[in-house]
């Protein structure tokens, strides 16, 4: 009984420092980039894999995302005569929030697993160690053109999402409501803002890191066999999917609420 309460705490104490492993990769990161020593063609494999890889889904789930919301939201406007509302209701909550969210989640789960999984697979297999022998380090090698990566095509799938996702809106509520589309945008212009479209780059811009950061710290810190690469895998996504709403909810006080004095 000794050994196995021992034994959680250790395990507990481990996992606490594997957290606080991932602030500081960011710092690590950060000093890195700033020295400018970059692997510019590891930059594109991950870009491939961040970008068009992970494309179709953002798409569906933006499309599909954004057909859902534009059926609850009309229906209960219609009812109180405000059909002009229905694209800017859509504009407020799905274009600054739900848009970036979805996508971030999705690249989260497809990319940040994606990363864990590979580095973790390195770690436990002793390749992390020889590329120390090699004198070529870690951070610039495996870690920094995802972040790179991550950072340049999540705002961009965040954009393409963001209009499937108006697509789908225009859809739905033309098909169901009998809104013509030119209400629909015209309503989603008027409460849309130019500074609204540089905040979801940006959120995705901050996400992509966010995913990226995550991903490679909990590879890196990946001990023991293949079980616990898919441990890492896991974590990494449910780590980056809490993070990512956490800072959402830090830009959304810092540009959207107004302060009361």
């Amino acid at each position: 009984m000794v050994v196995k309460v021992q034994h959680r705490k250790n395990f507990k104490q481990f996992s606490i420092g594997r957290y606080f492993s991932v602030f500081l990769l960011f710092g690590q990161v950060l000093l890195h980039l700033l020295q400018g020593k970059t692997y510019h063609r590891k930059i594109l494999e991950h870009m491939v894999t961040a970008g068009p890889a992970s494309l179709c889904p953002v798409l569906l789930v933006s499309g599909f995302a954004g057909m859902i919301f534009t059926i609850q939201t009309a229906r209960e406007l219609v009812q109180f005569g405000a059909v002009s509302a229905v694209g800017g209701a859509f504009a407020l909550a799905f274009c600054r929030e739900l848009a970036p969210i979805l996508s971030a989640s999705i690249i989260a789960g497809q990319v940040g697993s994606a990363f864990a999984a590979e580095i973790g697979a390195m770690r436990v297999t002793d390749q992390i160690d020889a590329l120390h022998m090699l004198r070529t380090d870690p951070i610039d090698y495996l870690v920094l053109p995802r972040v790179i990566a991550c950072c340049l095509m999540t705002p961009l799938l965040t954009i393409f999402g963001l209009l499937t996702g108006i697509i789908g809106g225009i859809f739905a509520a033309s098909q169901f409501y009998q809104i013509v589309p030119e209400t629909f945008l015209e309503s989603v212009r008027s409460f849309l803002t130019p500074a609204d479209l540089w905040i979801v780059l940006l959120k995705g811009f901050l996400f992509g890191a966010i995913v990226a950061v995550n991903g490679c710290s909990w590879g890196l810190t990946t001990r023991g066999g293949a079980k616990e690469v898919g441990e890492s895998a896991t974590t990494a996504v449910v780590t980056t999917w809490v993070s990512i709403f956490m800072m959402d909810f830090l830009l959304s006080v810092l540009f959207f609420e107004k302060p009361t004095f």
